[in-house]
């Protein structure tokens, strides 16, 4: 009787056992971006650029030459002028970072399902890759896919979410230090998707529908990437070629003709020579080219964020109505963000590079 009782027991366990795995996610997705501030205030500017800009990914400046600098100029005067440029973009519900980020988690985990648990990962603010990761090990996930929310590779942008997402899983802040952690989860990285057919084919579709609500059809189209140093360019980082791949397959895809569009390069900073056209200027100088109705996308941030909604949206519109365009003319197309098209190509991407686990 009591090898009888055992024997239901072990069943029972089993099919309970068998239940929880099919329940609990085995695999866990990191979307992964660079972050936000969590308040358009200068306290909280100052804090995240700290953070951000003492990544040598970001500034590669020895740090004894560079952090006095950062410390003793930069951050006594950019965080209050920045969160001036947050508060015009600030929504009732927060970061538009954030907030758009979010909705992309949310949007792919209902895609994939209970099997993968999806979580952002943030490299320099809150919803953190370490905060990701401790939440993966509560509840046993030993399998981790990054996904950089970035199509393109850099150095900057690419490069600094592996970082942080190894340190992470490591348990530690830096490569120096001791490894606190005995157990260190599988990785793997998703390799860039610049030139993959599903995420062209998102960007077209989403510009299709936004083409369709526009009374007039644009005769010229700014596509604006984020710029890097031309020095990191010079020295390996494949960014600027990415970048011009992707911007062809697109007009290849919408059908533009080769004068109708151009590639440019924003978000300058520092004394430094960076890659080029520059964004600002290119667009300062449509009118007296004679466009009068241009159209600016940016196809490197899926997220709509302060370098879309500020410097394309906003100041980007000042710079063509100042040279002479008519500033309602000028068009502003949103980042995929949570685009049903460009979700379905992520979960592919996911499920494709999960394969074997």
């Amino acid at each position: 009787m009591g090898s009888a009782r055992g024997r239901e027991w072990g069943k029972n366990t089993i099919r309970t056992e068998l239940l929880f795995l099919q329940t609990q996610p085995s695999i866990g997705v990191i979307l992964a971006q660079i972050g936000t501030p969590e308040k358009p205030e200068t306290k909280s500017v100052r804090s995240y650029l700290r953070r951000f800009l003492s990544d040598r990914r970001i500034v590669d400046t020895n740090p004894w030459l560079w952090q006095p600098v950062l410390r003793g100029i930069i951050l006594r005067t950019r965080p209050r002028k920045s969160a001036r440029l947050y508060r015009q973009i600030w929504s009732e519900e927060g970061s538009p970072l954030l907030v758009n980020s979010l909705r992309q988690q949310a949007g792919l985990q209902e895609i994939l399902g209970p099997k993968f648990q999806v979580e952002l990962g943030l490299a320099y603010s809150e919803h953190s890759m370490e905060r990701t990761m401790r939440r993966f090990e509560q509840r046993g996930i030993g399998r981790v896919l990054v996904v950089p929310l970035f199509p393109q590779y850099s150095s900057t942008t690419t490069a600094s979410v592996y970082d942080q997402a190894c340190f992470a899983a490591l348990g530690r802040t830096s490569s120096r230090g001791p490894a606190p952690k005995r157990y260190i989860p599988a990785l793997r990285f998703v390799e860039p998707y610049y030139k993959e057919q599903g995420y062209i084919s998102a960007m077209k579709s989403h510009l299709l529908r936004h083409l369709k609500r526009l009374d007039r059809e644009p005769d010229g189209i700014v596509l604006s990437f984020h710029g890097i140093p031309k020095r990191y360019a010079d020295t390996g980082d494949p960014y600027p070629e990415q970048c011009m791949e992707t911007g062809r397959l697109l007009a290849e895809a919408m059908g533009w003709r080769e004068d109708q569009w151009q590639v440019a390069f924003q978000s300058r900073f520092g004394p430094e020579e960076w890659i080029g056209p520059s964004t600002a200027v290119v667009i300062g100088g449509l009118a007296e080219r004679g466009i009068a109705n241009p159209l600016v996308f940016a196809p490197g941030f899926v997220t709509d964020c302060l370098e879309t909604l500020y410097e394309l949206d906003i100041e980007g519109r000042n710079h063509f109505s100042v040279s002479g365009g008519q500033a309602e003319q000028f068009q502003y197309a949103p980042c995929l963000n949570d685009q049903p098209e460009w979700l379905e190509f992520l979960a592919g991407l996911v499920e494709r590079n999960a394969a074997g686990w």
